[in-house]
């Protein structure tokens, strides 16, 4: 951060920002979650990242320049080279007769500068950028990777590179290029003549690079290597971790390797820490909901569970809340399969079914720990229920997930698992349902007109009336596409949620083992918001799209 913590909290409050005591309550968050007190502005939705930067210009005195907004040539883009640009977080946007104009995430590098100035034989001109903005504009201006691929496969095949063996840089170039695409998984499928490599962004998957198929055993053998894996045994899966350092941060990586008709079929699970350093806010969470959560999670005992399909972002939610309550006078212990995150001062432990290290035995001996908080990455059994449950009712806040396809159904699940309704009822503090939807890309989004009549097919009137009133011609938006998004018109994930608070109306559904439809019929009429409520909301504000949201909630309505 180009300032420290002690200016921004002058600018925070001279600016009015913040009152002392919100800004010691911000302050108090950042502590716990090993965040700046930029970030934790940020992950709160306290301030934007662009009214951050004006406001560190203003106190820089400093022009600000939003890059992403801006048109740059590709000649002036190219006088920084790309890899200086990441490391130093600094793009050239313009140049004319009185020279270039240059924007810094860190303005006081000034021997940088200089030798920009002499390599240019140009005057330089300095504005602020944030490194948010730099970053995203590094990913708008970046080379195609099947391009990237082919320049250098060229370049070994002439000699022009010194790599005998370019195994290694591939693999790490793909590892990057993934790293900065905000892939949650590559996938590497062997095919009869070539190998295809996969990236699975915002939920979808893309195929982004094809390379000869004479490469493909050799990128598998150099990836087993880094995962400790058998590089001899090609006719059985096997499963690994590799650890990378990228200039970000050092990626945990997990490996999946089986065995297909054309070779191996490689998955790489990308366990990037920044995809868990979000706020509730940031994973989409509407604050009426949030504050059922809240007041959920506060209590000193009783289950906090999530739920939805694999994938829907369960885990992400828990680590949100474990960030919250993780403070010094608690203990809290998870036992997880597998631990994918690291948190400090929290006590993690890895489920191993091998040494009968199961969710069960492991949940018994955290009890024995004398905690606070248990955190059971998953309710897989009835053995798991039922010492959860009972953990619960004895003076333990216990968080963990289930497989299920909405909040309500958790219930009957949990009754199903032979966990007494009684102790259901008196146990469950709240339950949360979601889902991951595609935000609309913000650099391409555009506003189209469509009439009420056109949502009657998918959507169910009454649904309508309550969130577009009797409006005839509607505004939604709509991606239109562009580089920054991979030209699909979205970018980024965002949850859609269904938050069901046990009431004592649904305790007494529980206790006389009502069925999922009558429970969730009677949280509608005790204020619960949907998934297709939530989704509707976030079309309105422009979140998201009407297609988007009806890909996701199709089954619910």
């Amino acid at each position: 951060m180009v300032i420290t913590d002690e200016q921004l909290k002058s600018l925070i409050l001279k600016n009015r920002l913040l009152d002392q005591k919100g800004l010691d309550k911000i302050l108090q968050y950042a502590k716990n979650s090993e965040v700046s007190l930029a970030d934790a502005l940020q992950e709160n939705n306290l301030v934007s990242d662009e009214n951050l930067g004006l406001l560190i210009a203003d106190s820089l005195k400093l022009p600000f320049i939003i890059l992403t907004k801006t048109s740059i040539p590709p000649e002036v883009f190219r006088i920084i080279p790309e890899r200086i640009a990441r490391k130093y977080k600094m793009i050239a946007f313009a140049r004319s007769k009185e020279g270039v104009k240059v924007a810094m995430a860190d303005p006081r590098n000034t021997e940088l500068l200089q030798l920009l100035s002499k390599k240019t034989g140009e005057r330089t001109f300095i504005y602020f950028a944030t490194e948010r903005d730099i970053n995203n504009t590094l990913q708008i201006y970046r080379k195609d990777l099947q391009k990237t691929f082919d320049e250098f496969t060229r370049k070994v095949g002439s000699g022009k590179t010194n790599e005998d063996a370019p195994i290694t840089k591939i693999v790490d170039l793909l590892i990057n290029y993934a790293y900065q695409d905000k892939s949650s998984d590559i996938h590497i499928e062997p095919q009869e003549k070539s190998t295809l490599f996969r990236f699975r962004i915002d939920g979808i998957l893309h195929d982004v690079l094809s390379l000869p198929k004479d490469l493909h055993d050799r990128i598998v053998s150099r990836i087993k290597v880094l995962s400790r894996l058998r590089t001899d045994e090609h006719l059985t899966s096997q499963d690994g971790k590799m650890r990378i350092k990228l200039d970000q941060e050092t990626l945990d990586i997990r490996v999946s390797i089986i065995p297909i008709a054309d070779g191996e079929k490689v998955v790489l699970r990308l366990l990037s820490s920044q995809s868990r350093q979000f706020s509730l806010i940031d994973l989409g969470m509407r604050q009426e909901d949030l504050d059922k959560v809240t007041k959920a999670f506060n209590k000193s005992y009783g289950m906090v569970l999530s739920t939805g399909p694999t994938g829907s972002g369960k885990s992400t939610t828990i680590y949100a809340i474990l960030k919250i309550i993780n403070t010094r006078d608690k203990n809290i212990t998870t036992i997880e399969d597998p631990v994918e995150y690291k948190i400090k001062g929290v006590n993690q432990i890895q489920a191993n079914p091998k040494t009968n290290l199961t969710f069960a035995a492991g949940l018994r001996s955290v009890l024995r720990q004398d905690p606070n908080v248990i955190f059971v990455g998953e309710i897989r059994d009835i053995e798991t229920a039922g010492i959860a449950v009972n953990a619960a009712l004895t003076g333990h806040l216990v968080l963990s997930t289930l497989h299920t396809n909405d909040a309500a159904t958790a219930l009957p699940r949990l009754t199903d698992m032979k966990v007494e309704p009684f102790l259901v009822a008196s146990t469950v503090n709240i339950i949360v349902a979601q889902r991951l939807i595609r935000k609309i890309c913000d650099m391409c989004r555009t506003s189209i007109d469509i009439v009420q009549s056109d949502l009657l097919k998918n959507i169910p009137t009454e649904m309508i009336k309550k969130h577009f009133g009797i409006k005839k011609d509607l505004v939604i938006y709509k991606g239109s596409g562009c580089k920054v998004c991979h030209f699909t018109g979205y970018s980024g994930r965002v949850g859609l949620f269904e938050v069901l608070e046990i009431t004592n109306k649904i305790r007494k559904l529980i206790t006389e083992k009502a069925n999922s439809d009558v429970i969730a019929k009677q949280a509608v009429e005790d204020g619960l918001n949907t998934m297709l409520d939530d989704g509707l909301v976030k079309v309105i504000k422009g979140i998201t799209s009407i297609e988007e949201v009806l890909r996701v909630t199709k089954s619910e309505t």
